[in-house]
């Protein structure tokens, strides 16, 4: 794709994004000049709205946009179908087409970490991000994964999506003092699993590789205790990185997608985040 370009990331809070960062790493790369990239504020009401405003290339969807967005395209992608969320957004043609890059991201966060057949997994959480890491734990051959949730009345759409993903996922409580599989995913909000490293989980035999989905403030107490305990330790901001260069590339049509680049401007901005 060339020309000029206008894309930005939707959400609610979304001050805090750093997905301009990386995108705007990602044009300069590309010596994509005419290419611009914002943070929107936007609700699930306002989102009719802005996806009808003319000259969008792309967006990126964030909460709590994920599903609010699937009835308002005119294709979407099967995966997106079956996780139940679309995190892209792209203007082809007169149409809106949607896409999930959080699945492909989280995957390539793991295996760059080296984490490609976990034996086992736990996931934290039952929120949209919950739902694509059952289907990126899905690609790594997994077929049934142990879910922790503080409301199992609030896992409707967790239960559809791994029905739809051909997943079987056990439903426990967040609190239960039950071991957990040899990979553990949060993708609860940052503090919600602090607790969770106060405790004895990362006891031999802990989890041998935490994926935690938090980037500021990194690391997080979760972080902390998994990598005294020796596993390996994914952070939100891999996944981050990942899921915005699939991004970028359905967005300009080009590949691969600058991933030193965004990288390289992700992580300054995350250090002078931690200066201030």
């Amino acid at each position: 794709m060339t020309g000029s370009g206008r894309a930005a990331v939707l959400g609610s809070p979304i001050a805090h994004s750093l997905s301009p960062v990386l995108h705007r790493a990602a044009y300069a790369a590309l010596g994509l000049g005419d290419w611009t990239y914002t943070a929107v504020e936007c609700d699930e009401a306002g989102l009719p709205g802005v996806l009808a405003v003319p000259g969008w290339t792309g967006l990126s969807l964030t909460m709590p946009l994920k599903r609010a967005v699937l009835p308002l395209l005119d294709r979407v992608e099967p995966l997106a179908v079956e996780v139940g969320g679309a995190n892209t957004v792209v203007f082809e043609r007169g149409q809106r087409l949607g896409y999930n890059t959080d699945v492909p991201g989280m995957v390539a966060a793991l295996a760059e970490a080296g984490v490609t057949a976990p034996a086992s997994a736990t996931i934290l959480g039952a929120g949209a991000t919950a739902c694509a890491a059952l289907a990126a734990l899905r690609e790594t051959g997994l077929r049934t994964v142990t879910v922790r949730v503080r409301d199992q009345g609030r896992t409707g759409d967790l239960r559809a999506a791994a029905s739809r993903l051909g997943m079987e996922a056990e439903l426990r409580a967040l609190t239960a003092e039950t071991r957990d599989g040899e990979l553990l995913i949060s993708t609860v909000p940052a503090g919600a699993a602090d607790f969770y490293a106060e405790r004895p989980r990362f006891h031999p035999p802990g989890p041998a590789a935490v994926l935690d989905v938090v980037y500021h403030p990194w690391p997080t107490p979760l972080a902390q205790a998994a990598s005294r305990s020796g596993a390996t330790v994914v952070s939100g901001f891999d996944l981050l990185l990942h899921q915005a260069a699939g991004q970028v590339e359905l967005m300009t049509g080009i590949k691969p997608a600058p991933l030193d680049a965004m990288r390289a401007a992700g992580q300054a901005e995350l250090s002078r985040r931690a200066a201030l």
